[in-house]
This record gives C-alpha cells, sequence and structure tokens, in this order.
C-alpha cells in the first residue's frame, strides 16, 4: 500500500524507499485522496501548521487544471469581491 509523498520524501527516507511517476489519472486521483487527508489531519489537529499541508495539494490541483498559484488567487480574490469571504462569520438557516 502507498500514498503521495512530497517529491524530496523519497531520497531522506534513502536506498529502502520504493517510489515510482503516477501517471496524470492515477496523479489526479491520488491529488484528491491527499487533500482529503490533509484536511482530516487539520480537522483533527486543529494545528495551523497543517493548512500548509492542505495548500501545497491545492497549489498541486491547481497546476493540473493549468492554474499557477497566481491565477488560483486571483480567482479566489475575484469570488470574494463578488460575493465576499468567510471572514465575516455570517451563518445562514435554511
Amino acid at each position: 500500500m502507498g500514498k503521495l509523498v512530497r517529491d524530496g520524501i523519497p531520497a531522506i527516507v534513502g536506498a529502502g524507499a520504493v517510489a515510482r511517476i503516477l501517471d496524470v489519472e492515477e496523479y489526479a486521483a491520488a491529488l484528491r485522496a491527499k487533500l482529503q487527508e490533509e484536511v482530516a489531519e487539520y480537522l483533527e489537529a486543529h494545528d495551523p501548521q497543517e493548512l500548509a499541508d492542505v495548500l501545497e495539494v491545492l497549489h498541486a490541483l491547481a497546476a493540473l487544471h493549468g492554474l499557477t498559484p497566481q491565477e488560483l488567487e486571483a480567482q479566489r480574490a475575484a469570488k470574494a469581491q463578488a460575493r465576499g469571504g468567510f471572514g465575516g462569520r455570517v451563518w445562514m438557516d435554511f
């Protein structure tokens, strides 16, 4: 059983590491699974440092869709401009 790891991990693990490069479909699926894993870790730990891992996966997913981090941020900012953000702590009951 394996999982998607950061690019530098095989070198850190050393000679015992078995690694391969995923094809595009495998990579996309692995990134989606990694996003769930990293979000779950943040939700469990409540550690803001875990958000860096979530952001790293989001940047990789954006790149998979042809977006740079700057383009992703521009899309986020445009949505915030049009609809607002979440900083206001607004809750709606439906």
